[in-house]
């Protein structure tokens, strides 16, 4: 074992208030790099400048200040394309939205949303073929996302809480933004028809969404029912999972409130 003597090791804390590298004090006097991190580390914990405990405040349990706007968002991604997992060699769960990579814009907003309902936590991009996993961790994530449990989302009963729904009735178009931007998309549809006896096509723009859960669609065809936009539900096969927004005015609100997936 090297022993080191009191004045090389008041040297080497001198430099390391001064602001000078573990790596740079280490090649200086020749002593390993966790010996001189460990002095470091005692000579801060002296002086009470270790960093404490990183426990941000929860909106449900300590009455922080939660942006609703951004949260309403966050909420129709998470009930979309959203999970939270929680790994073992992890302290906290993690909120994971899965986002394509054709749509960096819808990236952006999903990382903007997750920064402004959790300030205090880190948020990052995770990059797999084809989309990228937007994530951030906290173990306040059950608080905010109720509906979290094991297994599928369609597989078990899906209902927000009163707390959510004053959001959801407060921010509405943000809320049916999030579940656009997560299971629904924007196309043009075509027809043809008669016109002075020549067959005409003719192109016009739908809104859809699609998800398994029937407790999912009835969230978002309510929400529709409350802002004024009529819709419609289309079958895949025998299965109701696609609700349709085809008329004109209907089109023309969500063009102002949603648009397209960029």
């Amino acid at each position: 074992m090297n022993f080191h003597s009191t004045e090389v090791r008041q040297k080497a804390v001198t430099l390391l208030r001064d602001g000078v590298s573990n790596a740079d004090v280490a090649r200086t006097f020749g002593i390993s790099p966790g010996t001189i991190s460990y002095w470091k580390h005692l000579d801060r914990a002296r002086r009470g400048e270790c960093p404490g405990k990183h426990d941000p405040p929860c909106p449900r349990c300590d009455g922080r200040e939660l942006n609703e706007s951004a949260y309403s968002y966050l909420l129709g991604l998470y009930l979309g394309d959203g999970h939270i997992s929680r790994y073992s060699a992890h302290r906290v769960p993690n909120l994971m939205i899965t986002c394509g990579e054709s749509w960096p814009g819808l990236m952006d907003d999903c990382e903007r949303a997750m920064r402004t309902v959790f300030p205090d936590n880190s948020v990052c991009r995770v990059r797999k073929i084809g989309c990228r996993n937007v994530k951030v961790y906290s173990k306040h994530l059950p608080c905010l996302f109720p509906q979290h449990g094991p297994g599928k989302k369609h597989d078990r009963p899906i209902a927000l809480e009163p707390w959510q729904q004053d959001i959801v009735d407060a921010h509405p178009w943000e809320f049916i933004r999030g579940l656009v931007h997560s299971d629904g998309c924007r196309i043009i549809n075509w027809t043809t028809r008669l016109v002075a006896g020549e067959r005409k096509r003719y192109e016009y723009p739908r809104y859809l969404f699609a998800n398994k859960s029937d407790d999912i669609r009835k969230l978002f065809s309510d929400t529709l029912d409350k802002v004024g936009v009529e819709w419609t539900t289309l079958a895949r096969g025998v299965d109701p999972f696609n609700i349709s927004v085809a008329r004109r005015a209907s089109v023309a609100l969500m063009d102002v409130h949603v648009g397209h997936k960029y």
